[in-house]
């Protein structure tokens, strides 16, 4: 069976939901990331409260308390990549039993499929797993590679260099957090193509909660207005 007779074992409210996915996955990454000035997300305004910690590292002595943020940070990441392995581990093992599930959707649905089907929405998952692992892994070194930024900023106030080398730390931090964020996005998302063992339809309204759940953490959250009262007290 040749690639273009799999696509025909596909409804067209399956490729739907798909697209829907994957255009719903970009389009909310890229929303977060480049909201506008006049109504930030969470993540930008979070990256800022970054750049203040950084900037109060120069002042502080001892700096055990922010090693020890660091390291709870990557502990954070290490666990979700474990996560991530592990639910990819279960996937595979899956793919090789299709049969409990064809039964479940075939009970839900009264459609029959075979396990093709099964299998190939199974790698979909799979593969939002897999990013979201890689991107685990990306952000554990990065806040690596921001410990030792940290680590490099002079005690002495005074040094000409003590600001931007601080600076270089809170953009690293950032960089890190993102990616964080990206990977737990991409959770969120393998968890919205897990319907889809259960049809088109199911895929393209998990598809629009997921995106409504990120979408509203980040846009209209109690935590943004906490946040928000934050930036304003500053510009005060």
């Amino acid at each position: 069976m040749g690639l273009q007779d799999r696509l025909f074992l596909f409804s067209p409210i399956d490729l739907i939901g798909v697209c829907l996915l994957l255009l719903s996955w970009v389009f909310i990454g890229w929303l977060i990331e480049h909201p506008g000035a006049k109504r930030p997300s969470v993540t930008i305004l979070m990256a800022e409260q970054r750049r203040r910690w950084m900037r109060e590292l120069v002042t502080r002595d001892p700096r055990i308390f922010d090693a020890q943020i660091v390291g709870s940070l990557r502990q954070g990441t290490s666990f979700f990549a474990s996560a991530c392995m592990i639910a990819i581990g279960g996937a595979f093992a899956l793919l090789g039993n299709t049969d409990e599930i064809r039964v479940a959707a075939r009970d839900l649905t009264a459609a029959d499929a075979p396990a093709l089907i099964f299998q190939a929405k199974l790698l979909f998952v799979v593969v939002f797993l897999t990013h979201a692992f890689l991107k685990f892994v990306w952000a554990n070194r990065l806040f690596g590679y921001c410990s030792v930024l940290m680590a490099s900023v002079p005690n002495d106030i005074e040094h000409p260099e003590v600001y931007d080398r601080a600076e270089q730390a809170g953009e690293m931090n950032i960089r890190a957090a993102w990616n964080f964020n990206r990977g737990l996005r991409s959770i969120y998302f393998a968890l919205a193509a897990l319907p889809w063992l259960f049809g088109g339809w199911a895929l393209i309204v998990s598809s629009g909660v997921v995106t409504y759940l990120i979408w509203s953490r980040e846009f209209w959250s109690i935590p943004r207005d906490i946040l928000l009262r934050s930036a304003n007290i500053e510009r005060m």
